[in-house]
């Protein structure tokens, strides 16, 4: 028989183990194992003799000896597995972070390969402006000249033309 905990298939043997176990560790446990020995040790008034309730008592904790060895087993047993997914997943995730650092080390490689070529780009930029601002200060220097030459022409007319008044 299953029953479905969590969204999971569990056997009835293993939800009962798992509430037993959580159960063996309260106080409620604890209050309902002292109830236990006093009830085995009140046999005696009713008419066992000391052998017979040491006999009883032996074989009740034996077995619940064996029964918690069991529940501690099943919980240890739980624990690895659960360790064992926890590996896993860090597994994963250190391959993740892996991955991640080599895409950064190649972002890294690409922005150096991208710093170059803009300095190179810069560097042409830089010879092509010279050699443009050269080109441009010499046409700039040719027509000051004109200008300067033609200024000079009409300063002459100005001063002709107030000395012929």
């Amino acid at each position: 028989m299953t029953i479905e905990v969590d969204d999971k298939k569990e056997n009835i043997v293993d939800v009962l183990s798992k509430k037993a176990t959580i159960w063996i560790g309260t106080p409620t446990s604890i209050f309902v194992h002292t109830l236990l020995f006093i009830g085995i040790f009140a046999l005696g008034l009713i008419g066992y003799s000391l052998d017979q309730i040491l006999l009883i008592l032996t074989t009740a904790v034996s077995l619940e000896a064996i029964y918690l060895a069991i529940f501690i087993q099943m919980t240890v047993n739980k624990h690895t597995e659960s360790l064992e997914n926890v590996e896993d997943d860090i597994e994963e995730i250190q391959e993740d972070i892996d991955e991640l650092e080599q895409d950064v080390d190649d972002l890294e490689e690409d922005s150096d390969l991208i710093q170059r070529d803009v300095e190179e780009l810069s560097g042409d930029l830089d010879a092509k402006d010279t050699s443009k601002t050269t080109d441009a200060l010499q046409h700039i220097q040719k027509n000051m000249a004109v200008l300067t030459k033609s200024l000079a022409e009409i300063q002459k007319d100005i001063d002709s033309l107030k000395a012929g008044k």
